[in-house]
C-alpha cells in the first residue's frame, strides 16, 4: 500500500532515512522535517504496518526564460535494505511521475545514479563544478567588510541581483532565506557576507565544516572583489575549501592551479511537451530541446 504520510509517520520516516542515508547529518534531517517538508509531501510504502519505502516531492516555482513554471524536486528516495529488489521504488516512482504529469511542467531529481531514473524519463540537464582551493590559490587580503549573521533581507537582495545572470532557478523569497539561515546553523555552519564601503551587500558564502575541510555549498558574488573576500574568510576556517558553483561559472582564471572537477547534478523530466511548445513558441519534444532554448546559463543550485 502506497499513501501520503501523516504527521505520526515522520519519526519512522526519519529512522528509515538514517538506515538508507547514514552519511546525511541527523541535524539536517531534523531541520528538513521541521522546516521544509510537510507530511503530505512524503509518500510511503507500508507493509504489515511498517514503512519500507519512502520519497519526498517538494514543490517549487521555477524561473525559466522569464516565466514562472510549476515544478517540484523529488528527493529522499529510500527503500529499506531488507525490502530492496522487489520493485517498490519503481512502483512509487510510477505513482509520483503520474501525479507530476497532471500538475506541473517540469520535475527534478538529484542523484549520483542517473541510470536509476532514466527509465522514468529523467535526463541529466545540469552539472556543477567543484574547486578545491587552498591558501596558495587565493590572494591574501583583509577581512574588512565581511560580516557574519547577515539579515535574510540582505541575502535576498544580493541573491536576486546575482541570479539574474542565470536561468532555470527556483524563485526564492524572504521566507526562504529565513529558513536557509536555520538550515546552515543546524549543520554547524555559518554564513559570511561581504559589504562594500557603502554598506551594500555584495555577496555571501554558506560554509559548512566537513571534517578537516570546509564545504562552501553556495557562493553568491557580484564582482571579483566579493569572491576573493569570501574565499579568504573561508580559508580562515579551514586550510582546504571545497567551493561548489554552477558549470557556467568558470573560475579557472581566478584559481588557475586549484583542483577542478565537474559532475552531473540535476536530472529533469519534461511532463508536457505540447504545453512547453505552446508557452515558448518553439517546437519541443524532449527535455534536452527544452533547455536548449535557455536564454542564459543554468543555475539549479537547490537540494530540495
Amino acid at each position: 500500500m502506497i499513501k501520503r504520510a501523516e504527521r505520526e509517520n515522520i519519526d519512522e520516516i526519519k529512522r528509515l532515512w538514517k538506515v538508507c542515508f547514514p552519511d546525511v547529518d541527523e541535524r539536517y534531517q531534523d531541520f528538513f522535517f521541521k522546516n521544509v517538508v510537510r507530511p503530505e509531501d512524503c509518500y510511503i510504502k507500508v507493509l504489515e504496518g511498517k514503512i519500507v519505502a519512502t520519497l519526498v516531492r517538494n514543490k517549487h516555482a521555477l524561473m525559466f526564460n522569464s516565466r514562472v513554471l510549476q515544478a517540484s524536486m523529488i528527493m529522499g528516495v529510500a527503500v529499506h535494505p531488507e525490502y530492496r529488489h522487489r520493485g517498490y521504488m519503481h512502483e512509487m516512482m510510477d505513482i509520483i511521475v503520474d501525479a507530476c504529469e497532471h500538475s506541473e511542467l517540469l520535475t527534478l531529481i538529484q542523484t549520483e545514479k542517473p541510470e536509476m531514473y532514466e527509465p522514468f524519463g529523467f535526463r541529466t540537464i545540469y552539472q556543477r563544478t567543484q574547486f578545491q582551493i587552498q591558501r596558495k590559490d587565493v590572494t591574501r587580503i583583509t577581512n574588512f567588510g565581511c560580516a557574519y549573521d547577515p539579515a535574510p533581507l540582505d541575502l535576498l537582495k544580493v541573491y536576486s541581483a546575482f541570479i539574474k545572470r542565470f536561468n532555470g532557478f527556483y524563485a526564492r523569497d524572504l521566507g526562504y532565506f529565513v529558513n536557509y539561515k536555520k538550515e546552515i546553523k543546524a549543520v554547524g555552519g555559518k554564513i559570511v557576507a561581504y559589504y562594500n564601503g557603502k554598506d551594500q551587500i555584495q555577496g555571501y558564502a554558506a560554509m559548512i565544516p566537513d571534517g578537516e575541510q570546509l564545504k562552501v555549498q553556495e557562493m553568491i558574488y557580484l564582482d571579483s572583489m566579493s569572491l576573493i573576500k569570501l574565499c579568504n574568510a573561508a580559508l580562515q576556517e579551514r586550510k582546504i575549501v571545497n567551493l561548489y558553483v554552477s558549470e557556467a561559472e568558470d573560475l579557472s582564471k581566478v584559481f588557475p592551479e586549484a583542483l577542478k572537477k565537474s559532475y552531473p547534478s540535476t536530472m529533469v523530466r519534461l511532463n508536457d511537451s505540447k504545453l512547453f511548445t505552446k508557452l515558448f513558441r518553439k517546437k519541443i519534444d524532449t527535455i534536452e530541446e527544452a533547455f536548449a532554448i535557455s536564454h542564459r546559463p543554468l543555475n539549479l543550485n537547490e537540494f530540495y
